[in-house]
C-alpha cells in the first residue's frame, strides 16, 4: 500500500507559506550548483506569489539559459521541479523566471489576449490563438475570464493552443 504525502496547507487549502519558502530555497540551491557547472554568473531571487514558488535568476548574459523561444528555460524549470520533488517527496508548482523572460513574454500574452478578446467582442466569432506552453495558455485564460469572455485549450502538446469565445 502507498502512502502519498502533502504539504502543509492553510485554513483556505492553500499550500502553507513556509513549505513554498523551503521549496524555493531547495531550488536556489539547486540553480546555484548549475550556475556554477555552466560557469555563469546570476543573483537568485525568491519570492512566493499566487500559492507557488517563484525563484528568479537575474544577470547579465543569460540569453543562454532562455533559449529560443524560452525552451531552455521551460527545460531548466522541469529540472528544477524535479530536484524540488527528490528532495521533499512532492510536486510542486514552482516557477521559474531567468533575465525576466516570463515577465515580459506575461505582458506579451496579456496585450495578445486583450486584443483576441476586442476582436471576439466586436466579430461575435470565437478567434482561435497560436501554440503555446501551459503557462502561456494560463495567462490568456485569466485575461479572457477577466474581460468577461470564455476561453478552451484546444489541440494536443506542444501544439495545444486557446481558443477565445463570444459569450
Amino acid at each position: 500500500m502507498s502512502t502519498t504525502t502533502t504539504p502543509d496547507v492553510e485554513a483556505d487549502g492553500s499550500p502553507d507559506i513556509r513549505h513554498l519558502e523551503h521549496e524555493g530555497d531547495v531550488a536556489a540551491d539547486y540553480l546555484e550548483g548549475l550556475l556554477d557547472i555552466a560557469d555563469l554568473d546570476g543573483d537568485i531571487d525568491m519570492d512566493v506569489e499566487n500559492a507557488r514558488a517563484m525563484v528568479s535568476i537575474v544577470g547579465d548574459d543569460l540569453e543562454t539559459l532562455i533559449g529560443a523561444d524560452g525552451k531552455v528555460l521551460e527545460a531548466l524549470q522541469e529540472l528544477t521541479r524535479l530536484a524540488v520533488w527528490r528532495e521533499t517527496g512532492e510536486r510542486t508548482r514552482l516557477m521559474l523566471d531567468i533575465g525576466g523572460f516570463r515577465a515580459r513574454r506575461k505582458r506579451e500574452l496579456i496585450d495578445l489576449a486583450t486584443r483576441a478578446v476586442e476582436a471576439v467582442k466586436a466579430s461575435g466569432e470565437a478567434e482561435s490563438l497560436g501554440a503555446m506552453t501551459p503557462f502561456e495558455r494560463k495567462v490568456v485564460h485569466d485575461t479572457v475570464a477577466d474581460a468577461g469572455l470564455r476561453s478552451e485549450s484546444e489541440g494536443t502538446e506542444p501544439r495545444r493552443y486557446v481558443v477565445v469565445l463570444p459569450t
